[in-house]
């Protein structure tokens, strides 16, 4: 990752565009619904009600996958898991799935029973050893959402209520994405 563009004297960190990183802190809800056994709906919007991102998609034989859009209903990212193992996602920019379109894979870390971790590789992240990113979600006895870059927490949340506090500078595509994937993995 290049040194990072600056909004109004904060450092950016950027996905899916510019136009996902503001210039102040946002508290996010994304909701969940199921439609039938197969269909998927995500709504990520604020305390407000005002829509933010939209993420939709079905259950297939092989594979997961969910396309989050901006509230106009255009395609930003692809969020698909890979066939059968269940452990590894991959995002692409727009509704793409060319290995060109890549920006990151999410892993599932090892088994602990009151914690989910994932770990998050960058495309051009080149010590596959050691991720640019983690997400934690605790089940118990505090349910919480974590994304830390090393140790410093990017974004936090509530895990029973899916409400996150995202930092300004900081794509909140890229944090709902995230929490997507998060909530797929459990």
């Amino acid at each position: 990752m290049a040194v990072p563009q600056m909004v109004y004297g904060v450092p950016m960190i950027s996905f899916a565009g510019d136009g996902f990183c503001l210039p102040y802190p946002l508290d996010l809800i994304v909701n969940r619904k199921q439609h039938g056994l197969s269909n998927i709906h995500y709504q990520v919007s604020d305390g407000k009600g005002n829509l933010y991102l939209l993420a939709d998609g079905s259950y297939t034989t092989l594979f997961r996958k969910r396309v989050l859009r901006n509230s106009a209903g255009f395609p930003i990212l692809t969020i698909r898991e890979k066939a059968i193992t269940g452990k590894k996602w991959m995002v692409h920019r727009g509704e793409s799935s060319e290995k060109s379109q890549l920006l990151f894979t999410v892993q599932r870390s090892r088994f602990q029973p009151m914690k989910t971790r994932l770990e998050v590789f960058l495309v051009g992240n080149i010590d596959k050893d050691i991720s640019n990113f983690t997400v934690v979600g605790s089940n118990y006895p505090s349910q919480y959402i974590r994304v830390y870059k090393g140790d410093t927490i990017l974004a936090e949340g509530q895990k029973e209520s899916f409400r996150v506090s995202i930092p300004s500078g900081v794509d909140y595509a890229f944090i709902a994405a995230l929490i997507i994937i998060l909530v797929e993995c459990e």
